[in-house]
């Protein structure tokens, strides 16, 4: 069966645009042109991924707020915001909310279909059969990759695709320095340096909400090179 793609877009033309585009990819598209419709959709039956312009009509912020929204329904659904707001406080406040790339519409065509299928790719690899380490236990941390899912202090972390991957690799050799090109390919995505500190401070921060006793500061900052894992109670 195809792959479902929801397109959240208060212009009928430009959505009309990347509609034709991704349909002639083989998927299967459904457009909405604001937060209401898009939202009462996607709790009746979730797309594959969603793809969001942060200004819908006269609700300026409403594809921040469906962002929040859809998060909150399915924190793994992959969830891309394609916009002309081209701010860096725009993209950092879409990643912050949980968004997994942000993209503006200045770019190709071949440009968003790449970055679409990297993360359908990432989606692909829960259902190939694990030939990696399934779980992994450092200390606090319990990562079981069959599940995609990460515990901390016994607590559910509730992380993105592009969070899980980036915490995976960090774990794997506690007190390795992982750059960010290799964050990069280890989450399989084309990101800005900014970008992946943007998505170092959420995973801190949703860690940091889940602590039961001390603080957490097991991802640390390699100043110039990168972050390490680093676990005192490992040592």
């Amino acid at each position: 069966m195809a792959r479902h793609i929801a397109i959240i877009e208060d212009e009928q033309a430009i959505a009309d645009n990347y509609r034709d585009a991704l349909q002639r990819q083989g998927y299967r598209v459904s457009h909405y042109l604001d937060r209401a419709s898009a939202l009462s959709a996607c709790q009746l039956a979730l797309p594959d991924l969603a793809i969001i312009d942060v200004g819908l009509g006269e609700d300026v912020e409403g594809g921040f707020e469906l962002c929040r929204e859809l998060r909150s329904l399915a924190p793994e659904l992959p969830i891309v915001f394609l916009t002309a707001r081209d701010s860096e406080l725009d993209a950092i406040s879409g990643l912050r909310l949980g968004a997994d790339d942000y993209l503006t519409k200045d770019i190709s065509l071949a440009h968003i279909m790449a970055r679409i299928v990297a993360l359908f790719r990432r989606v692909d690899a829960l259902r190939k059969p694990v030939v990696v380490e399934e779980l992994i236990q450092r200390g606090e941390l319990a990562i079981n990759l069959a599940r995609m899912s990460v515990h901390w202090q016994q607590q559910a972390i509730d992380l993105t695709v592009t969070e899980f991957w980036i915490v995976h690799a960090l774990a794997q050799h506690p007190g390795h320095v992982k750059n960010r090109q290799q964050l990069m390919d280890a989450a399989n995505v084309v990101l800005d340096d900014n970008t992946i500190t943007s998505h170092v401070k959420r995973i801190r921060k949703k860690f940091s909400a889940q602590v039961n006793t001390g603080s957490f500061d097991c991802i640390q900052t390699a100043y110039g090179l990168g972050y390490r894992w680093q676990d005192d109670s490992l040592t």
